[in-house]
C-alpha cells in the first residue's frame, strides 16, 4: 500500500484548486526544523490579505484596508514563538496556544476551549502546529465540526518524532466545493528539502494560481537557534 511513501508537495496538491489554508511541519535532511504556512482565498475579503513580519512574528494584514468586510477570521497572528516552541496556526488560536503555554498547559490542553470557525456552512477547521526547537519534534492539531450543522467539535492531535527529510501537511479543505469539504484523515507525508528557496518555490508554484495569496517558510538550526525565512505575497503594498 505504500503507507510510508513520502510524496512531494507538488504531488499532494496537483489538480486541487482549493486546499484553503495549509501548514507543513517537519525536518530537513540535514536536521533543521521546517515550518511553512500558506493562505488561499476565493472571496474578495479573503483575497485582500498579505503576510507581514513584526518583531519576528508573522501576521496577516489587509492589502487594502478600505475593502475589509469582516476582519474577525482573516486578520490574526499566524506564527509566534514561546520560549523554545514555534507556534503556527490558521487563526487567532495562535494567541490561545501562546497564552496556554504561558500558564503551563500542554499543547492539546491549550485548545480545549476552542472549536472550528463560525463560518457556516463551511465550518472551517482550525489547524495548528507546534515545534519544539530543542528536539525538533512537533505536534499538529485540527479542530473540526462533528456534523454538517456544527453541533459539536471533534479535536485531533498528532505527535511526531522528527525524521530527516519528512514533513507533515495539514490543510483546511479536501478540495473546492460548496460548502467546502473539511480536511479528513491524518496529516499527509511530504518531502522537505534542505534548500529553503527550493521548498518555498515548490509550495508557491504548486498552489492554484487564481487562489493563492501568501506563503511563509522558516528553517531553524536546532544547534545554533538561528533561522532563515522566506515570505511571498501575491500583493505588495
Amino acid at each position: 500500500m505504500g503507507i510510508y511513501k513520502i510524496d512531494s508537495f507538488t504531488d499532494r496538491v496537483k489538480g486541487n484548486s482549493y486546499v484553503g489554508r495549509g501548514i507543513v511541519t517537519g525536518q530537513t535532511p540535514s536536521g533543521k526544523a521546517a515550518s511553512a504556512y500558506f493562505i488561499m482565498g476565493r472571496s474578495p475579503n479573503s483575497r485582500n490579505r498579505l503576510f507581514a513580519i513584526h518583531d519576528k512574528e508573522v501576521y496577516t494584514e489587509p492589502f487594502d484596508e478600505s475593502k475589509v468586510e469582516d476582519p474577525s477570521l482573516i486578520i490574526y497572528a499566524a506564527i509566534r514563538s514561546f520560549e523554545n516552541f514555534l507556534i503556527v496556526t490558521n487563526g487567532d488560536q495562535t494567541n490561545t496556544i501562546y497564552d496556554g503555554l504561558a500558564r503551563g498547559l500542554a499543547f492539546p490542553e491549550t485548545l480545549e476551549e476552542r472549536q472550528f470557525e463560525p463560518d457556516a456552512p463551511n465550518l472551517t477547521p482550525r489547524i495548528s502546529s507546534i515545534t519544539d526547537l530543542e528536539t525538533g519534534n512537533y505536534e499538529m492539531s485540527i479542530l473540526k465540526s462533528a456534523d454538517a450543522e456544527g453541533t459539536a467539535c471533534n479535536r485531533f492531535t498528532f505527535s511526531y518524532e522528527a525524521l530527516p527529510g519528512l514533513g507533515h501537511f495539514i490543510h483546511t479543505y479536501m478540495e473546492d466545493g460548496s460548502p467546502l469539504p473539511t480536511f479528513q484523515g491524518e496529516p499527509e507525508r511530504v518531502a522537505v528539502p534542505d534548500d529553503i528557496d527550493a521548498f518555498a518555490q515548490e509550495i508557491w508554484e504548486s498552489l492554484d494560481e487564481d487562489n493563492k495569496i501568501s506563503l511563509y517558510v522558516r528553517y531553524t538550526d536546532l544547534a545554533e537557534g538561528t533561522y532563515e525565512e522566506r515570505l511571498i505575497n501575491r500583493y505588495e503594498k
